[in-house]
């Protein structure tokens, strides 16, 4: 069963491909059938750049649920949140 649950965000950072470095443009995050990954579902990340350029990755769901609450905990840190909070964009009115 496809879920069709497929979510877009604009991203910045670098991704490392075949050839080399190259600058993020955009992440697509969907649960669906891997193509590669051994489990019946998966979440899913392609991190694009311009062109072809992708980092593709499958996570079966307790790898991405670790993953997630691992980045929100660095992320959270005090000394972390110390660097980026003049960093972080203030929302819109």
């Amino acid at each position: 069963m496809c879920t069709n649950v497929t979510s877009v965000v604009e991203i910045g950072g670098s991704g490392l491909g075949t050839s080399g470095w190259f600058p993020l443009e955009r992440a697509v995050v969907y649960f669906d059938h891997p193509q590669d990954a051994a489990v019946d579902h998966a979440l899913c990340i392609d991190l694009r750049g311009a062109g072809l350029a992708r980092v593709a990755v499958e996570l079966d769901a307790p790898s991405a649920r670790r993953l997630v609450e691992t980045v929100l905990a660095a992320l959270g840190s005090e000394e972390v949140r110390e660097l980026i909070e003049d960093r972080t964009p203030s929302p819109g009115p």
